[in-house]
């Protein structure tokens, strides 16, 4: 019991570390609760609590720093939580079989939009934050929060590029906006799980101590070629995510055999 609390903290910190340098964590979180044995439903809404408790650190560190500048972004935060809502619910309800199907097939995707880099083509465009919110922007972020409540996988880059290539925020403030939306999201998403009895707590509150101070030593620390060393562990996660969800291989016995 206790290696396996061990390894769900030390997973947070990883999943904290990743996501405070370049997103993708919730990729290594998700793989470890199934390998852990939770179903696919409750793995998903039990990551959220650690979304949650990440995200309000980093907003809180925003915040305090002043880069939440426009009244602009409460209209990108208001669909997106209303969709996430929306996405949350439709999770509650699918089979868990389907959801670990779903959720592989999205990590792999994860694995080439990673690896593409997508920082290197996402460009800011100030000119948009001029512009009054159009009613495409706000369908955009309602379909962004409705992933994100749905799966959360890799939403940080998708709202990375609807605010810098759909907003025109420069990509500093678009990633403190992010958060924001993400903190949203997760809350009330975090709501609806809670709700349908989709979150196992102990595991949750592990993952979030982690998370917190990964995301603490990310911010001190600089490290070099740290996201070749992202991609590859993350590469790892979605490779023991599909083992376990074919059957191949039944981590949760592994880990009692190497515990006993």
């Amino acid at each position: 019991m206790i290696v396996e609390y061990l390894i769900i903290i030390l997973a947070g910190v990883l999943v904290g570390f990743i996501n405070t340098l370049a997103g993708g964590g919730s990729v290594i979180s998700l793989s470890l609760l199934l390998i852990l044995g939770l179903p696919a439903t409750i793995a998903n809404g039990t990551n959220r609590v650690s979304v949650f408790f990440q995200t309000s650190t980093s907003v809180t560190t925003f915040w305090r720093n002043k880069m939440f500048t426009t009244r602009k972004i409460w209209w990108l935060v208001g669909p997106a939580t209303v969709g996430s809502l929306a996405g949350a619910w439709l999770a509650t309800g699918i089979k868990p079989e389907a959801l670990e199907i779903a959720m592989v097939i999205v990590m792999a995707f994860m694995l080439v939009f990673i690896f593409a880099k997508p920082e290197r083509w996402m460009k800011e465009n100030t000119a948009f934050l001029e512009k009054k919110i159009q009613w495409w922007q706000v369908l955009l972020f309602f379909g962004v929060g409705a992933y994100a409540g749905f799966l959360q996988v890799g939403v940080g880059y998708f709202l990375l590029m609807a605010l810098v290539l759909g907003v025109g925020f420069e990509l500093v403030k678009a990633n403190a906006v992010k958060n924001l939306v993400i903190l949203f999201s997760a809350a009330v998403s975090l709501v609806i799980f809670i709700l349908s009895d989709q979150v196992y707590y102990l595991y949750g509150i592990l993952l979030s101590i982690g998370s917190i101070a990964g995301a603490y030593i990310a911010s001190v620390m600089a490290i070099k070629k740290g996201g070749k060393f992202i991609r590859w562990v993350i590469v790892a996660s979605v490779i023991l995510a599909a083992l376990k969800v074919t059957g191949m291989v039944d981590f949760k016995e592994l880990f009692r055999a190497l515990i006993g």
